[in-house]
Formats: C-alpha cells, sequence, structure tokens
C-alpha cells in the first residue's frame, strides 16, 4: 500500500529520514526549485526516484497545504515499545515516552508528535482504536516530525503495567480537582506523559492506571487547555526537569 505525503516539510523529512520506501516525487510545474525543495529534489535524485513536474491542481486532493510538492511512499513505518525503550538506552537517557490515548484530530495529533519530537522523547504511544493514525494530514501537521519519531500501536493498558515493571512513571495530565499541581509532581526521572482525547480526556483504566494525575496551573477564566497546547507545555515542563538535555537525535539510533 501506497500514500502520498504532500507539504515542503513532510517531503523533506521524510526524504531525510529514510525509514520508508519512497516510490516518486511529484512537483507543480513553474514551482520555484530553491531553499528547502531544491535539496528535496537532489535528495530524490541521490535516490534515482522518478521525479514528474503536473499542473498544481492535480495536486489539490491530495490534501490542503501541498505547497506544490508531494511523494509517494510506503505505508508509515511503526516499531515496537522494545525499540523506543531500546533508544532510551542506548542514548543513556532515563525513559521519556508520550502515550496519547484516543487523540482524535490530525491537527493535534501532529502537534504533539512535533512537540514531543522537538523535546526529545524516546517514542509515542497510540492505542489500536479509537484514535487518529499516522496519515499524510498527520504527517504535514507535524511539519514532518513523525517521520524522525518512533511511534507504535499497542494496548495501552498492558504497555503502561509494562512500562511500570521497568521502573517508569505514568503521569496522566488532567484538569481535575484532584490532579496534583504541576509543581508538585517530579519529572525529572523515567516517565510516560499520558494525554487524554479532545473530549473526554483519559479513559477510565488508563487513568486509573496512572502513578500520578498532574494539572497544570490556571489563572484565567477558560476552565482548560486543549489536548495538544495542554500536552506541549506539560512536554516542555518535562524537558526543562532534565535541564533541557540535548535533543539531538543520532540518526543511528533510529531503527
Amino acid at each position: 500500500m501506497t500514500e502520498w505525503l504532500y507539504g515542503r516539510n513532510a517531503v523533506y523529512e521524510s526524504l531525510r529520514a529514510r525509514r520508508r520506501h519512497f516510490f516518486r516525487l511529484r512537483l507543480a510545474q513553474g514551482v520555484e526549485e530553491k531553499g528547502r525543495l531544491a535539496e528535496t529534489i537532489q535528495m530524490a535524485i541521490a535516490l534515482k526516484l522518478p521525479i514528474d513536474r503536473v499542473q498544481r491542481n492535480s495536486l489539490d486532493s491530495l490534501g490542503k497545504g501541498h505547497q506544490g510538492v508531494a511523494l509517494e511512499t510506503g505505508s508509515y513505518p511503526y516499531v515496537g515499545l522494545a525499540d523506543i525503550l531500546a533508544l532510551a538506552a542506548k542514548r543513556k537517557e532515563p525513559a521519556f515516552l508520550l502515550i496519547l490515548d484516543v487523540l482524535q484530530d490530525p491537527q493535534n495529533l501532529g502537534t504533539l508528535i512535533r512537540t514531543g519530537e522537538g523535546v526529545g522523547v524516546h517514542g509515542v504511544l497510540l492505542p489500536f482504536r479509537h484514535t487518529a493514525l499516522i496519515s499524510p494530514a498527520v504527517v504535514n501537521a507535524s511539519s514532518g516530525a513523525c517521520e524522525h519519531q518512533l511511534i507504535t500501536q499497542i494496548n495501552l493498558a498492558q504497555a503502561i503495567q509494562q512500562l511500570k515493571e521497568a521502573d517508569i512513571w505514568i503521569i496522566g495530565l488532567d484538569a481535575g480537582v484532584e490532579a496534583e499541581p504541576l509543581n508538585l509532581v517530579r519529572l525529572d526521572g523515567p516517565l510516560a506523559l499520558v494525554v487524554g482525547g479532545e473530549g473526554g480526556g483519559m479513559r477510565d483504566l488508563v487513568r486509573k492506571s496512572c502513578d500520578v494525575l498532574m494539572r497544570l496551573p490556571m489563572r484565567g477564566a477558560v476552565e482548560s487547555l486543549n489536548a495538544a497546547v495542554a500536552g506541549s507545555v506539560a512536554l516542555y515542563f518535562a524537558w526543562q526537569s532534565r535541564r533541557f538535555a540535548s535533543p539531538s537525535i543520532d540518526d543511528s539510533t533510529i531503527p
């Protein structure tokens, strides 16, 4: 099965990561072949990909914001939880994971994956059902960060138990009054941050599996932040607790 990635960042990062199979590059006729697009074309040439120059409107069906470029690829390369934990061990870092429980909006999913990749999380866990998956829309929303991030689809309840057995603390982001204030929660050790869905938050079983529920401080009149914003804020607080350890990734560590 193949799919079309679209948007300059999504296409560029996919080619740079080289984790998929690639088949062909399509460019809108008349597009300026400079900057990042020129680098994309050079990578495609190096990989001996066919390059088709087509009418711009022929790309419109692939997705909004294609920016005159699309790449035909194989499906997204999900990994196993063991691969994610192995990456943390290889970097000699305390595990830093992101669990997204039934997050259904592709924009929110892409945003959180982009933030997670930016702060150096070792991997993202998605459930098997009731979730957005890594589609071209999500890759575009993440500005291509999905292509560098290790992501697994897994039974979250079983995965959380496995993480606990590995002494990884499970911290659920929650707006309820029973949740601990952020300033009272330690975020510097091995941890997995759980962000729930846009409407009802975490499912009950996942929520009850958390070691700690944590809430962000709120000062304004709005009751809460949306999932992508709240999760991104929490990820940065966790990275701060890690003293902003270098987020650079050695490509050789990606399976």
